[in-house]
């Protein structure tokens, strides 16, 4: 009985943890001897067949999406109650945050990829991909509208509807152009691997025809001018990503090229890097400086042409117009035309993005969750539900409360309305109480509903939106799945907050964004990196920080092998120039 009990544990950590048993039967094998592994056994299959007819009808979840958000989600879901359709444009997941690098040679695109296949076919859950693109959203009969993105499609299929129960968006975004003439037909977007590989390709064209004979001076400069429109993360490491190829690399090769090189960032605000510490921001400008980045702010794009952009000066109002041989835009974020049309349909039309709950629902629709750029979540008010909060402390129902009866509610007021801890952060408040204390102004013991509005007025003021950034993004595909895991659990048993404005409680915790830090490159191997804490930190180390934590951010092995390979490859060879 207890050889039997052991090899049925055996055999249910084998199938939680494959990576793990497979290694642990590595190590045990005798003289360093190898053994080939199937990635599912008939056995396994035939137990995931069995279990799937003795379930009988699991629902169908539709992802729309393979990118961080999508991902997340796909990655982290561990229940076999489901059946899985995955549809996007792109086979893969492409980690985004490496972008600049693949434009200089530094990373190569492949090196950043993985197929969604890869990541899925290990996975407990029935899940079928389709390489399409969703261009219609129907939540009343809950069908989305699909067009292969194939160049040829067989028998003439080119569009399908999928039928869902579940559906969620992880559609990303696209990039706002702001409908600046000439920006859609001339300049460059970085927001796709595509995107950074045709940016490669123009930046090695302008130093090819640079380099031609009988090309005047004047032409010369033209397409020798980079230029960087905003002043946000990835335009600032675009920027010193392309310094550092043409200074440590293009000048070797190039030389009589090298003369003509300029590069410039245009920021419309006061300042680049607007998001962090003023201590990063100061050293990013000075650094810019130094390395002769020519550094624009104020400057807002009214017109690109196909060789010059015209800027508007804040200052003096003065339209200037300079040539240019590559531009890259990267200025935020839009909602894709397919959600804008979804919004519509659902009453968001006045919105600017999609709105979600604080368990990613979108408002008004049922059965419909959404994740990362396409989305944001739309906070409760805490004065929208002001008297229910009090109703539910006042079990008397005498209208005056007692500090000691916001006992049982005040953990749950502080998780539903996150906005109330860092009003108490904010004012240097240690509790709940004394909010409730500042409020009473007096030695009176009892609070009623007036003195609990007072005490509360300001506390929306701290509502911010989640910025569109991989970590959120990331962060809201792994919560999400986890709910999943837990539904049947949580329909029974919710484990949620008090419903306030109703009887019992919410099935799930709220989804709460913890912020890590973020990391700003900044070129010559310096990177600034702002951490929780107020912690700064600027300089080399941080740059072995960078790659560090991209690399155990990298979403299999294989990936993270092969951009280390890179970065090694690099580091004695050089960046590629090569035009592939």
């Amino acid at each position: 009985m207890r050889g039997s009990a052991f090899f049925q544990r055996a055999f249910r950590v084998s199938q939680e943890h494959p990576t793990f048993f497979k290694l642990l039967i590595v190590t045990t094998v005798s003289g360093g001897g190898l053994l080939t592994f199937s990635d599912a056994s008939p056995f396994q299959r035939s137990i995931t067949g069995a279990s799937s007819q003795n379930e009988g009808k699991k629902k169908k979840v539709v992802v729309l999406g393979t990118g961080w958000a999508g991902t997340s989600f796909l990655k982290n879901l561990k229940s076999s109650s489901y059946d899985v359709q995955v549809v996007s444009p792109n086979n893969f997941f492409a980690f985004t945050p490496l972008l600049p690098s693949v434009t200089n040679g530094t990373v190569e695109a492949r090196s950043i990829v993985e197929p969604i296949r890869n990541i899925v076919k290990k996975k407990p859950y029935n899940v079928e991909f389709e390489e399409a693109e969703c261009y219609k959203i129907d939540p009343v009969n809950k069908k989305v509208y699909c067009r292969s993105n194939q160049s040829s499609t067989l028998d003439g299929i080119e569009e399908f509807t999928v039928d869902y129960d579940v559906l969620i968006l992880a559609m990303g975004a696209r990039v706002n152009t702001f409908n600046t003439p000439g920006v859609e037909e001339h300049a460059h977007f970085l927001k796709e691997v595509g995107d950074a590989q045709k940016l490669r390709k123009s930046i090695i064209d302008c130093y090819e025809r640079a380099s031609l004979p009988g090309v005047s001076e004047e032409e010369k400069k033209r397409m020798m001018h980079f230029v960087v429109v905003g002043g946000g993360p990835t335009g600032v490491e675009y920027a010193a990503e392309l310094h550092d190829l043409a200074f440590d690399d293009m000048a070797k090769l190039y030389p009589s090229a090298k003369d003509y090189l300029k590069i410039t960032l245009l920021e419309a605000g006061d300042h680049i890097l607007n998001m962090f510490d003023k201590r990063i921001i100061t050293f990013a400008t000075d650094k810019f400086q130094r390395d002769g980045i020519d550094v624009k702010t104020g400057s807002m794009v009214v017109r690109v042409s196909d060789k010059d952009i015209s800027t508007k000066e804040r200052t003096t109002g003065e339209i200037v117009s300079v040539p240019y041989g590559v531009v890259l835009w990267s200025t935020g974020i839009a909602t894709r035309p397919v959600v804008r049309d979804f919004m519509n349909h659902i009453g968001q039309a006045k919105r600017r993005v999609l709105a979600t709950d604080e368990w990613l629902r979108v408002e008004g629709c049922e059965d419909v969750y959404a994740l990362g750029d396409c989305a944001t979540i739309n906070q409760r008010k805490v004065m929208e539900d002001i008297a229910a909060i009090f109703k539910k402390a006042d079990k008397t129902s005498n209208g005056t409360l007692d500090l000691k009866d916001f006992k049982e509610v005040v953990g749950h007021i502080c998780e539903r309305y996150p906005q109330v801890e860092l009003y108490l952060r904010k004012n240097k408040l240690k509790s709940f109480y004394d909010l409730l204390k500042n409020a009473k102004g007096d030695d009176k013991k009892q609070i009623d509903i007036e003195t609990f509005k007072k005490a509360l007025s300001e506390v929306d003021s701290q509502m911010k939106s989640l910025p569109p950034t991989a970590q959120v993004a990331a962060q809201q595909g792994e919560y999400l799945a986890k709910c999943f895991n837990r539904m049947e659990l949580c329909e029974k048993n919710p484990e949620g907050p008090l419903r306030f404005r109703a009887s019992g409680r919410h099935r799930f915790h709220p989804f709460r964004y913890r912020h890590f830090g973020q990391f700003a490159p900044l070129g010559g191997e310096q990177t600034a990196a702002q951490l929780p804490g107020d912690w700064v930190s600027i300089g080399h180390s941080t740059q072995w920080l960078w790659y560090s934590v991209y690399a155990s951010k990298l979403v299999s092995w294989r990936t993270r092998m092969l951009v280390i390979s890179d970065w090694s490859r690099r580091f004695i060879f050089g960046r590629d120039s090569s035009k592939i």
